[in-house]
């Protein structure tokens, strides 16, 4: 897999804003990809050194749009990225 194909998109919540001040930023990643894909796609992409990444399943989510209608948003998984001190990404800078 392509490293640029593993990272999706940053997941920007309060909670990661607070990680942001440890060193730590979130990301949604593929479905396929590992701890190691994680690790080179993030340091390729923002030119940082990664220390440890942790990987984690989100289950799908289950909800009503109106009285019948059932829906379901489908499930993905989330890195939690930790950098060397010192290094930033820009990126998450302005939120």
């Amino acid at each position: 897999m392509h490293p640029y194909e593993v990272l999706k998109r940053p997941v920007v919540t309060e909670k990661s804003g607070r990680l942001g001040d440890q060193n730590q930023y979130v990301f949604e990643v593929d479905k396929r990809a590992n701890k190691a894909l994680v690790k080179q796609a993030v340091e390729k992409a923002f030119n940082v050194t990664v220390i440890d990444v942790n990987v984690m399943c989100m289950r799908a989510q289950m909800g009503r749009y109106g009285r019948r209608r059932v829906i379901k948003d489908s499930a993905w998984k989330k890195a939690i990225v930790t950098l060397k001190a010192g290094d930033r990404i820009a990126f998450f800078e302005g939120v």
